[in-house]
């Protein structure tokens, strides 16, 4: 039987994996990936619990030698006491001799170039990484792309995995949803610092801002502060406000490690929250940042993306196993009744942790 054929629109680490996924199940993937060195230096990291990890690992796509992949087996939370000193609120813990760990940190653009190496070794997967989408259109029974001409390739299955805001999504993309900002900026860098067993990850509530340390070395710490731009509004975007921040960085990182000092630049980016009711149309399926946008406070995002990967692997296979078209509504309707109602507990809950705390 001829093989189908899957698009896949987005060059983040959703765009990525899904592409490495479907490869495995031995459909043909083009991916549209935009420019191959986007974000290469970007100093956002992501956090993978051990069960995605284990998924990951199923897949080949990481393995227990990739020490990019940095285990913390400890978490702590804290809060300002009346006395203006931080207080451990809560705290998780894992001995740290056993296999299994709370979550894993990894450098995005790291990740991006272990994922893009993986792909070059693909047979299956074509990049198609010169084009701008304009549109999906129908072409017979399948579908196809619109880029300046029409592509003459035909599609069992389309899926976007670009932002949630995108071109592509507002012309072909009409599904409700439920979505607000928190009017927030999460800031981020790197931080270097003297050497020690660094496992632990770290979040500090305030009133407007949430300070996180997450470990991605014995020597490297990545800091995500989460601020109301309120409380930011007479600082200049591009220079007081980075001024500000570095001495909040160095205030509150000398508690934990010794002699930081930020060794990569400041970026920020807004929050928003954003969840659908449902995830596709005709041949059409939404993933990651275009399905749902969490705040990163409790680093779900990431995680509710690969817990819907692992659905969907399990849903395709079993499928082409029974020789059904992956694009049709009814597999495309019951792949959506399951993630969805988990995920909007998921962003429902962290939407509401935000807000309380």
């Amino acid at each position: 039987m001829k093989k189908q054929k899957v698009c896949i629109i987005g060059g983040g680490l959703t765009g990525l994996i899904t592409s490495i996924i479907l490869s495995k199940l031995n459909l043909h993937v083009d991916l549209v990936a935009g420019r191959a060195k986007e974000n290469i230096n970007s100093n956002r990291t992501t956090a993978i619990s051990q069960e995605n990890y284990n998924f990951l690992k199923k897949m080949k796509i990481v393995d227990s030698s990739n020490l990019d992949f940095w285990p913390c087996s400890r978490v702590e939370l804290y809060t300002k006491n009346k006395t203006g000193k931080f207080e451990e609120i809560f705290k998780i813990n894992k001995d740290k001799k056993l296999e299994e760990k709370i979550l894993y940190m990894i450098n995005n653009a790291q990740f991006k170039k272990k994922l893009n190496e993986n792909i070059k070794k693909t047979s299956l997967v074509n990049i198609k990484s010169d084009k701008n989408v304009s549109d999906i259109v129908s072409n017979g029974l399948l579908k196809s792309l619109q880029f300046k001409n029409l592509d003459s390739s035909k599609y069992n299955l389309i899926i976007i995995c670009g932002g949630s805001e995108s071109n592509i999504i507002k012309k072909n993309i009409k599904i409700d949803a439920l979505k607000h900002t928190y009017d927030e900026w999460a800031v981020t860098t790197i931080v270097e610092h003297d050497l020690f067993e660094n496992n632990t990850a770290r979040q500090i509530f305030l009133d407007n801002e949430i300070f996180a340390f997450l470990p991605i070395s014995n020597n490297k710490t990545s800091i995500v502060w989460s601020v109301k731009k309120n409380l930011a509004k007479n600082l200049n975007k591009n220079n007081e406000i980075k001024t500000f921040f570095k001495k909040k960085v160095y205030d509150y990182a000398k508690l934990f490690l010794k002699k930081p000092r930020i060794s990569s630049k400041i970026e920020y980016r807004d929050l928003n929250f954003m969840i659908r009711n449902k995830c596709y149309v005709n041949r059409v399926l939404l993933l990651g940042d275009s399905l749902h946008l969490a705040h990163p406070l409790a680093g779900q995002g990431f995680n509710m993306i690969l817990r819907d990967l692992t659905v969907l692997e399990k849903l395709l296979k079993q499928k082409l196993n029974l020789g059904l078209d992956i694009g049709s509504l009814d597999i495309l309707e019951e792949f959506s009744n399951e993630i969805t109602p988990r995920n909007f507990v998921y962003s429902i809950g962290i939407d509401f942790l935000r807000k309380t705390f």
